[in-house]
């Protein structure tokens, strides 16, 4: 596809715990402070973290993709919202119905003038490559990238997703990316207040705002590299 095409960029993992909340965050925060034209779309309904820190910042819209309904209502909405980028923040049960229903969306990207774009947040565990693996399957023409998320440790310590064939395919295309550990007090402040990147640059303790100035480089960085290259 022409990498004029607004891009969907859609923040997944299948599974709990692997961090993709705050790369979803981070990603948010990238976008905004490059004054991107810019949506939020929240499918983690039961508990919309990410929504509820920067509905105030960014435009911001609630599906359920656990059933056909709610894809349909993400399509309709990408089509409503043709000028802007769209960030999409996956639930950790959105697998079945990725694989159930998701090629409403495959299939009418053309349609929408979209590119999807995948980051792909990964622990060291074998679950997260064989998620990726189903993911895939649906989402073929996807631009992928995979991100190592630096709270599990550096790169070196994924043995699984280093030493695999789904790597060597990711990278044919996309790339693997290192996402930046942050000081878990900084973090907790994100989750507990339910803040956005920006907001806690402005409101936390001098001491917190450094950290998180140091991490929001190194995101920064990751994130431009990937988006550069589509």
């Amino acid at each position: 596809m022409a990498t004029t095409l607004r891009p969907i960029y859609l923040v997944g993992g299948s599974k709990g715990g692997v961090g993709k909340s705050i790369v979803a965050l981070a990603l948010a925060d990238h976008m905004q402070r490059r004054d991107a034209n810019l949506v939020l779309v929240e499918t983690d309904t039961s508990n919309p973290d990410v929504m509820k820190a920067i509905h105030a910042e960014i435009e911001s819209a609630a599906f359920d993709l656990d059933d056909a309904d709610g894809w349909i209502e993400l399509v309709n909405y990408c089509d409503a919202k043709r000028d802007a980028v769209v960030i999409v923040n996956t639930a950790a049960r959105n697998q079945a119905g990725v694989a159930r229903y998701g090629a409403t969306l495959a299939n009418t990207l053309d349609e929408l003038a979209r590119r999807l774009v995948v980051f792909w947040v990964i622990n060291r565990q074998r679950d997260s490559l064989e998620l990726l693996r189903e993911f895939g399957a649906t989402f073929a023409d996807a631009t992928t990238h995979v991100v190592r998320n630096g709270y599990f440790g550096t790169a070196d310590k994924f043995t699984l997703y280093q030493d695999s064939n789904i790597r060597k395919g990711i990278e044919a295309r996309g790339k693997s990316l290192d996402f930046p550990d942050l000081a878990d007090r900084v973090a907790d402040d994100l989750r507990s207040q339910r803040l956005s990147v920006r907001k806690a640059a402005e409101t936390l303790p001098i001491g917190q705002r450094a950290e998180l100035l140091r991490w929001r480089s190194l995101y920064d960085a990751m994130f431009a590299g990937a988006i550069a290259d589509g």
